[in-house]
């Protein structure tokens, strides 16, 4: 596959190929969470759990919005700019951090929580850089981050001594990250065995567009090479 050197060395920031559609795209991730939190508490039958199902579309939605805000501020003070997809990623970071206990917090809580998710993503992105990851769209520090920072977040801000502690969900984050690398790596390494995944060099370079449809997917671009 191509790598920097090939293309010069250093790091080379994919931009993104239409800013509204990258915003309407989060914003619909953004409402779409509140189902998907929402509708993990499971009823809406008693009062009860109608207050869980509120409690936990607040919190979500505070989180999300505790994300934007702390990277909107970086960013504008460190960079005098706001580059809208940093905080769109910071508003998904706060999401997923959330994600593992919205029922769980009272109302100010998920401030925080969101807000630690943002500074991960923004700490996240340059350091998967240096490690020479390929993470165009900084999924790594909005899921893989923020995954275990939420896990964590319950063990620390609902911990109830019982079935609820933070070893326990440190034990968690081991478990299920160990289950899942190894697993994703073994059918991951069969499948390249049988059908390789990664496109050769020239397509690459051609654009996967043009080899796989036989059209530019973005003609009005003009190629760098």
């Amino acid at each position: 596959g191509i790598n920097a050197e090939d293309m010069g060395g250093g790091e080379r920031v994919i931009p993104a190929s239409n800013i509204p559609l990258v915003t309407l795209g989060a914003f619909l991730l953004w409402i779409g969470w509140f189902g998907f939190n929402g509708g993990s508490v499971g009823s809406i039958a008693s009062k009860e759990s109608a207050d869980a199902v509120a409690l936990t579309i607040m919190n979500t939605n505070t989180a999300g919005l505790a994300g934007a805000i702390l990277v909107g501020l970086y960013m504008h003070f460190r960079y005098n700019r706001l580059d809208i997809t940093m905080v769109l990623n910071g508003a998904l970071g706060g999401l997923v951090a959330i994600t593992a206990g919205p029922d769980l917090y009272n109302i100010y809580t998920p401030i925080l929580i969101g807000a630690i998710g943002g500074v991960l993503v923004i700490f996240g992105v340059s350091f998967f850089d240096k490690l020479r990851l390929d993470d165009p769209v900084g999924a790594l520090s909005v899921h893989l981050l923020n995954g275990i920072w939420g896990t964590i977040a319950v063990g620390i801000f609902a911990s109830n001594g019982d079935d609820i502690t933070l070893l326990g969900q440190l034990k968690g984050v081991a478990v299920v990250g160990t289950f899942a690398f190894v697993s994703s790596f073994v059918i991951l390494f069969i499948i390249n065995k049988i059908v390789p995944l990664r496109a050769e060099k020239d397509e690459e370079m051609q654009g996967l567009d043009v080899e796989e449809c036989g059209l530019e997917a973005y003609p009005e671009f003009k190629r760098a090479y």
